[in-house]
């Protein structure tokens, strides 16, 4: 031992200081990976904005149902009612569109809301069967919605807050692209007629499309 002390040759014990260096490198590198990770999400999460086919809704049977199977296509949402002064000319012209520009590109999807008046006092099975049997409609026909207040019905919302307005009657008309995004909308007074030229160009678009990807 006495040795070892002329020669300054102590034994030697593992630096703290050292160790203390190598657990704050371990840790900012901990951190720089979830600081990188946080970036990562963040900017997907803001790319990914919600659009119309994101949302699911209920069928006229109460059956939860996503409005994806509809994307890729042109969509008119339309909020509809069964005994309103507009129902025979819209039903029968919505129909109409839908037969005419085909559901392989194209759907009208009808929405029933009790909202204005008593223009729609009926269960959402008996709106379905009235629209089918009396006008002969074969368009998506889904559970009655609010589509005012803090009861809107969330897909129907993001139609209304894409348009900043909210329908006043029964009959808007909305065009969706196959993107789920709204262009256009038509009040219930404007003839459902008045939306097939803007819709048929957007059915013609999608066939070009997909002809130039085969």
């Amino acid at each position: 031992m006495e040795a070892l002390e002329v020669l300054g040759g102590y034994r030697t014990k593992p630096s703290n200081q050292r160790a203390r260096m190598v657990r704050v490198l371990l840790s900012m590198t901990v951190l720089m990976g979830v600081l990188l990770m946080l970036h990562s999400f963040l900017k997907t999460a803001k790319s990914m904005k919600p659009d119309f086919y994101s949302f699911e809704v209920k069928d006229a049977k109460g059956r939860r149902v996503s409005l994806e199977r509809y994307r890729g296509k042109a969509s008119l949402v339309v909020n509809v009612a069964s005994h309103s002064q507009q129902t025979e000319q819209h039903y029968r012209s919505l129909q109409e569109l839908h037969r005419d520009l085909g559901t392989a590109h194209f759907n009208v999807l009808a929405f029933p809301c009790g909202q204005f008046g008593d223009t729609e006092l009926g269960a959402s099975r008996d709106i379905e069967a009235f629209a089918r049997n009396t006008y002969g409609v074969t368009f998506p026909m889904f559970s009655k919605i609010k589509i005012m207040g803090s009861e809107a019905e969330p897909a129907f919302k993001f139609i209304t807050d894409s348009v900043k307005n909210i329908p006043k009657w029964n009959f808007w008309k909305f065009l969706v692209n196959p993107e789920g995004k709204v262009v256009r909308y038509w009040k219930g007074e404007e003839p459902a007629e008045s939306v097939r030229q803007e819709a048929m160009t957007m059915v013609r678009e999608i066939i070009l499309k997909k002809r130039a990807e085969l």
